[in-house]
This record gives C-alpha cells, structure tokens and sequence, in this order.
C-alpha cells in the first residue's frame, strides 16, 4: 500500500504547523491548565475553523471541505506536536461528521470554530464536558445530545478538570445513520492516535535539543551512547506507528471491513510509541525533566491520558486478535 500524501495534503499540513507554531506555544499550553481556564483557546478555536480544520471530514453541503480521515490524520498529528488544549479530536473527527449527518443547525457553528462540540461513549465521563457547547454520548446505535452546562451549575464545575460526570443521557437521538456511533468511536482511536505521534515527534525534538546543549565533562551528553540509544529506540518505534495511523486513516476513510482491526493496531502502535518518547525524554533529561517548570511534563501527562482513553491497550489488543483469528 503507498502511504505517500499528496503535495496539498502535505501544504496544509506545513500550514496548520506554522499557525499552531506562533498561537499555541507552551505558555500557552501552561495557561489552559490554569484554575478558571476555559480549557481551550476560543480565538485559536476559531482559526481552526477558518481554515477548515474543524470541518475537514464534514460535506460540503454542510459548509465543510468533503475530504476524508487520510486529510485529517496530518492536521491531528500536528495538534498533538503542540499539545493543543481542547476537544479537537472529539470536535474535528467525531463532532461535526456526527452533527452533520445528522443535519443539525449546529454544525454551521462548530465547522467555524464558534462553538466547541466533544464527545464520550460514556455518559459518566465527558472528556471537556464542563467547556463544550455541544455535549454528544454515543451509546451502540444511538448519539445523544447532553447539555452538561444546563444541568450542572457553572460555579460547581472544578474547571481544573477535563472532564465532568453527565446527568442521565436524557436529551433528544441525533438521526444519525446506522453504524455512526461506531464509526464516531473508532475516529476518535484514529485521532488519538495519530496526537500520540505528534507528542512523541516532540518530545524526541525537544530531547535531541536538550542533549545537544546539556554538557557534562565538557562534551554535550547527547555524544554518548547510551543517550542515543535511548532516542534512537525511540524513533524506531514512532517510525513503526506512523504508518499503522496512516492505514487506519485510509481504511476510515474508504470504510474498509478491517476498519476495526486498523484503528486498533494503530493505538496499540502510538500508544507504545509516545509512551516509549516520553520514557525516554525523561531519562535523558534527568531531574529536570521531573520538574513544574520545565515544559516536558506538559507532554508527558497528555500522551498518559490518551494511553487510558478510548480503550485499553489489552482491549485493543485483544481486538486486533479476534480479527485476525477471525479471518477479518
């Protein structure tokens, strides 16, 4: 299978790179964790939307771009490389295909970026529900709409949190197709996935970076071996999960009968490679990669949430074991 991207899907790419670059830089990432933060960056959020991000998988009946999860896949890999606060996965992947096809007045506003949409296959835990605008719990067939903020007082909400237990998913069935709500759960495994590797690309850079100016004994410490091994064991498995990622974008895409298998194999793979970074990053850096005021923990903790969501990595796994004994 050619893995290759085409010379507009890499532009936008570079393009999104360059706009995450300047608006959301590790202060950045530093001030979302900050009692009373609204979680996400409203203005960035809408500068997504301008440029299509938002609405890249949505039709373009519904003011989307009409591409498929092989697009998107770049532009995600990206917001992991900055740690980009916010439900982008859940809004960009899962949200906005959801409210679209099921015609609702709300994805005008979600594709340009006016309203934050998250998204949880458990109504007990919403990643980013004390933020959302719009709150959707796929359950087996079904998505419904669950307006957390409505029923949850505002000033009770502990916003140092990024998720928040939902009332009973009582609000009103989205009409969505059949099969959306697992369709819905597997994009957000893609799109975590294809995060893991933009952290672990970054955290391999920022390491490199550090072992190059860090000297003891008067040489640099990314001069010794052990030090290289590390990264270079590091890389070896992040060059390894890139394509799985990208087989399950295509396989999303074109909707492939060995989605399921694809979009496991891909977090198993990611999973294990941010993972495998961050430990990595850790050692090389030493005491100071342990510390509040450097930045590398800020990473760190985003590929360990991502590790635990969306199903295990035995649950995975076991997934990918089934198809293939299966046959599938």
């Amino acid at each position: 299978m050619e893995f290759g991207f085409s010379d507009e899907q890499l532009a936008f790419r570079d393009a999104v790179r360059d706009l995450l670059r300047d608006a959301c830089p590790p202060a950045a990432v530093r001030a979302a964790w900050a009692p009373g933060h609204a979680g996400f960056d409203a203005d960035l959020w809408l500068q997504l939307g301008s440029m299509g991000v938002l609405g890249i998988v949505a039709p373009e009946g519904a003011g989307g771009l009409g591409l498929t999860e092989v697009d998107l896949v770049l532009l995600l890999e990206e917001t992991g490389r900055v740690a980009l606060p916010g439900p982008v996965v859940e809004h960009a992947a899962v949200g906005v295909p959801l409210l679209a096809s099921a015609g609702s007045a709300s994805v005008g506003p979600a594709i340009g970026g006016g309203v934050a949409v998250t998204f949880s296959d458990d109504a007990a835990r919403i990643g980013w529900g004390a933020v959302a605008d719009v709150v959707l719990v796929g359950a087996g067939d079904t998505v419904r709409v669950v307006d957390v903020l409505a029923s949850t007082p505002l000033e009770s909400v502990d916003r140092s949190r990024r998720d928040v237990a939902a009332p009973a998913a009582t609000g009103p069935v989205l009409a969505v197709p059949a099969g959306a709500a697992a369709l819905a759960i597997d994009r957000a495994v893609l799109g975590s996935s294809a995060q893991q590797c933009g952290l672990a690309a970054r955290m391999i850079e920022m390491t490199v970076d550090y072992t190059t100016t860090r000297r003891q004994f008067g040489v640099p410490i990314g001069s010794y071996q052990a030090v290289k091994h590390h990264l270079a064991d590091a890389l070896l498995l992040l060059e390894h999960a890139r394509p799985a990622v990208y087989r399950a974008a295509w396989s999303c895409a074109v909707g492939a009968s060995t989605r399921g298998r694809d979009v496991s194999m891909a977090k198993v793979m990611a999973d294990r490679a941010a993972a495998g970074a961050a430990r990595a990053a850790l050692q090389c850096h030493g005491a100071i990669g342990y510390t509040w005021e450097h930045d590398l923990h800020l990473w760190m903790k985003r590929v360990w949430v991502l590790e635990r969501l969306w199903g295990t990595t035995s649950a995975h796994r076991a997934r990918v074991a089934d198809a293939v004994v299966g046959g599938a």
